[in-house]
C-alpha cells in the first residue's frame, strides 16, 4: 500500500490537456433526460457520523426522486470503495482524495443532468468547502446537508458494528471516537435523524428542492381532495341552494367520492373534454406532464338538462333530494357513446353490465370544478372502512410501514389468494424491508348483480384475518370506493395507480384483472395475462412496483393452496369461480386447505339468504 501511497503523492500533472466543451447545452440535454422537461443537475451532499441515517436518506430520496420521473443517482461511501476509490485508505490524505473523486464524479452526474446525492461521512470542513468549490465552478447546484444525529445514538444504531470495534480498539482513527468530525457551519439542512422519521426527513428535503427550483411543485401535490374547508362550508351551502340543480345517481355519487376523496388526482372535478379526450386516446392526462389516467371519469346529463343549464356559472349537483356539490364553470359537451365504449373496453356490445348503464346515460357530459359539501357516508355500517388517500397514509405512518402492497379484489378470498399474498410479503422481507404492511382493498362501488355483495365480501375477509390466514398486525383492511367497470387492462391501470396515490408501493395483480367473460360469447373478454403485462409497461405508475400473478391451484398431495408446477401437473386440481359459487350455493365444502372454514361459511351464508329472498 506504500508504494501506492508514494505512486499517489508524486504525481506528475498533466500540462498537455485542455478542457472540451460540450456541444449539447444543459437545457437541450434537461428536455430529453426523464420525463418532466428541465434541466435540473444537482448534488446533495450529506455529510454526518457513521450511522446517523445518510444511506437511509440517500437511498430513499433516490427511490421517491425515480419514482416520480426525476432522474437520480445515489452515490453510498462504501459501494464507492468497493470499485472506484478502492485503493484508498483512511489516512487523512486518503479521505481528502477519497472525497475529492467524489466531487468530481458528482459533478460529471450533475452535469448530465440527474440529482445527484453523496453519502459520504466527510468529516472535514475543507473537504466540504472543495466539493462545493467543484461545483460552484461548473456552475451547478450544490447542497449540503447535515444529517444530525447525536453520538450516543449513532452508537446505539451501529449497525455494522464498527463503533463497537472502535471502542475496543481494533479500528483506529474512527471518525466520532478517536479522529474529529467538524460540523458544518452553515448546511443548507439539518436534519435531526434522532427524532425525525424517514419520511418526515424526505419531507424537508422535498421542500428545499423546491425552493430551489430543482423538483417540480406537483410532484410533492400528489392529492388534492376536493371536500369544502370548514371555515367556508357555511358559505357554500347557503349557494348551493339558490343554484339551479342536476340530479346525479348512485353511480354518479361513487365516482363523486373517488374525486372528492383524491383518489384521481390531479383531477379538480368532473373530466372536461379536453382531460376526456387525453384519457380516451393516450390513457393519461398530459396538462401537467404524462399521469396515468386510463378510464374517463365523466357526468352523463340529458339533453333537456344540458339546454336548460347552458351558460350558468355554477351548479349544484342533488342526491336524493340532497344538494351534496357544486359544480364550477361547467362544460357541456357530446357523450360519444359508441366511441367511449369501443376505446374504453375494445367492445360495443350492448349486454356488458357497464356499457349498457352508458348507453342509457344522457346523450351529453359535463365537466367543471367540483366542491363537495361534506364525506360521503352511505351508513350501510363499513363507513368506518372507508379510509381516503391521506387517511390510509397516516395508518402506514402510525405502523411504521417501510413497504406497502396492495391487493386489489371484488371477489372472496381464497387460499390462493393469500399465498400470493403471503408470498410477496416474503420477498419484501427477504429484500431488506423491515415491516411490509399488506394494503386489503376490496372495491366497494358498483359491481354487476352476480358479484358477491360488498357486505358479505367484507365478512369474509374479516374471517380470513380471525383465522390467521392473513396476519391481521400488518394487515388494514379498508374499501375502495371505485365501481367496477369491467374493462380489463384498461382499468386495472386506475386500479392500480389509485392505490400509488394512497402510498402503495407494490401492487399485486392477478389473472384476468378487471376481467370477465364476453356477455355473448363467453369467453374471456380479454386475454387473461394481459392486465399483468401491460402494467409492467403502463406509463406513469413509476413510483409502484408490479408483482406479477403466479399461478396458484389446490395441490391434491399437500391438502393446500400452491403454486402450480406443470411438470407435477396431476397433482393440482384447478377449482374455478364457478365451481367454488356452486358448491358453496349447494353447502358442499370444498376441499381442505382450499378456503379458511369460517370464511367458506360466509360463502355459504350468502348463498343460502339468496334462496330465502
Amino acid at each position: 500500500m506504500s508504494g501506492v501511497k508514494k505512486l499517489r503523492t508524486n504525481l506528475i500533472m498533466s500540462t498537455n490537456v485542455v478542457y472540451q466543451a460540450h456541444h449539447v447545452s444543459r437545457s437541450k440535454r434537461g428536455q430529453v433526460v426523464g420525463t418532466r422537461g428541465g434541466f435540473r443537475g444537482c448534488t446533495i451532499w450529506l455529510t454526518g457520523l457513521s450511522g446517523a441515517g445518510k444511506t437511509t436518506i440517500s437511498f430513499a430520496l433516490e427511490e421517491y426522486l425515480v419514482s416520480h420521473a426525476i432522474p437520480c443517482y445515489s452515490l453510498d461511501g462504501d459501494n464507492i470503495r468497493h470499485g472506484l476509490n478502492k485503493n484508498l485508505g483512511f489516512t487523512t490524505e486518503d479521505r481528502e482524495e477519497n472525497i475529492r473523486r467524489i466531487a468530481e464524479v458528482a459533478r460529471l452526474f450533475a452535469d448530465a443532468g440527474l440529482v445527484c446525492i453523496t453519502s459520504f461521512i466527510s468529516p472535514f470542513t475543507k473537504d466540504r468547502d472543495e466539493a462545493r468549490k467543484i461545483h460552484v465552478s461548473a456552475g451547478l447546484p450544490f447542497i449540503e446537508i447535515f444529517v444530525h444525529a447525536p453520538l450516543e445514538v449513532c452508537e446505539k444504531r451501529d449497525v455494522k458494528g464498527l463503533y463497537k470495534k472502535a471502542r475496543a480498539g481494533e479500528i483506529k482513527g474512527f471518525t466520532g471516537i478517536d479522529s474529529e468530525y467538524e460540523r458544518p457551519e452553515a448546511p443548507e439542512l439539518v436534519l435531526k435523524t434522532g427524532e425525525l422519521s424517514v419520511n418526515e426527513c424526505i419531507s424537508q428535503v422535498l421542500e428545499l428542492l423546491r425552493e430551489q427550483n430543482i423538483v417540480p411543485t406537483e410532484i410533492m401535490e400528489e392529492m388534492n381532495e376536493l371536500f369544502v374547508p370548514e371555515n367556508k362550508l357555511n358559505l357554500a351551502v347557503a349557494d348551493a341552494n339558490t343554484l339551479p340543480t342536476i340530479s346525479i345517481t348512485k353511480l354518479d355519487l361513487q365516482w363523486m367520492q373517488v374525486l372528492a376523496e383524491g383518489w384521481a388526482s390531479p383531477l379538480k372535478g368532473f373530466m372536461r373534454e379536453r382531460e376526456f379526450l387525453q384519457v380516451l386516446h393516450f390513457g393519461n392526462l398530459l396538462d401537467d406532464g404524462a399521469i396515468n389516467m386510463s378510464i374517463p371519469i365523466v357526468l352523463p346529463v340529458s339533453t333537456e338538462k344540458k339546454q336548460e343549464l347552458d351558460g350558468c356559472a355554477a351548479v349544484a349537483l342533488e342526491y336524493q333530494g340532497s344538494r351534496v356539490a357544486i359544480l364550477r364553470n361547467p362544460e357541456f359537451y357530446e357523450h360519444r357513446k359508441e366511441e367511449r365504449c369501443a376505446r374504453q373496453w375494445g367492445t360495443t356490445c350492448p349486454q356488458h353490465p357497464y356499457i349498457k348503464k352508458i348507453m342509457e346515460a344522457g346523450d351529453w357530459l359535463v365537466g367543471g370544478d367540483l366542491e363537495v359539501l361534506e364525506r360521503i357516508k352511505w351508513n350501510d355500517g363499513l363507513d368506518q372502512y372507508r379510509l381516503t388517500p391521506f387517511q390510509l397514509k397516516q395508518k402506514f405512518k402510525d405502523m411504521n410501514a417501510d413497504a406497502v402492497f396492495a391487493f386489489q379484489l371484488r371477489n372472496p378470498v381464497h387460499n390462493g389468494h393469500a399465498l400470493l399474498m403471503q408470498d410477496t410479503k416474503r420477498r419484501l422481507l427477504e429484500r431488506g424491508y423491515k415491516n411490509p404492511v399488506l394494503l386489503l382493498h376490496p372495491l366497494g362501488g358498483w359491481t354487476k348483480d352476480d358479484d358477491v355483495p360488498l357486505d358479505w365480501r367484507m365478512k369474509q375477509h374479516a374471517a380470513v384475518l380471525e383465522e390467521g390466514i392473513l396476519d391481521p398486525a400488518s394487515t388494514i383492511v379498508a374499501i375502495f370506493p371505485s365501481p367496477m367497470m369491467y374493462a380489463g387492462p384498461t382499468e386495472v391501470q386506475w386500479h392500480c395507480r389509485a392505490r400509488m396515490v394512497a402510498g402503495a408501493s407494490f401492487y399485486i395483480v392477478g389473472r384476468d384483472p378487471a376481467g370477465m367473460p364476453h356477455p355473448e360469447t363467453k369467453r374471456d373478454l380479454y386475454e387473461p395475462t394481459h392486465g399483468g403485462k401491460v402494467l409492467t409497461m403502463a406509463p406513469g405508475l413509476t413510483s409502484v412496483e408490479i408483482i406479477p400473478f403466479k399461478v396458484a391451484a389446490y395441490n391434491k398431495t399437500k391438502r393446500a393452496m400452491d403454486f402450480y408446477d406443470k411438470e407435477r401437473h396431476a397433482e393440482f386440481e384447478f377449482i374455478s369461480g364457478t365451481k367454488m359459487r356452486n358448491m358453496a350455493r349447494s353447502g358442499e365444502n370444498p376441499p381442505d386447505g382450499f378456503m379458511a372454514p369460517k370464511a367458506w361459511k360466509v360463502l355459504v351464508d350468502y348463498y343460502t339468504s339468496l334462496k330465502k329472498d
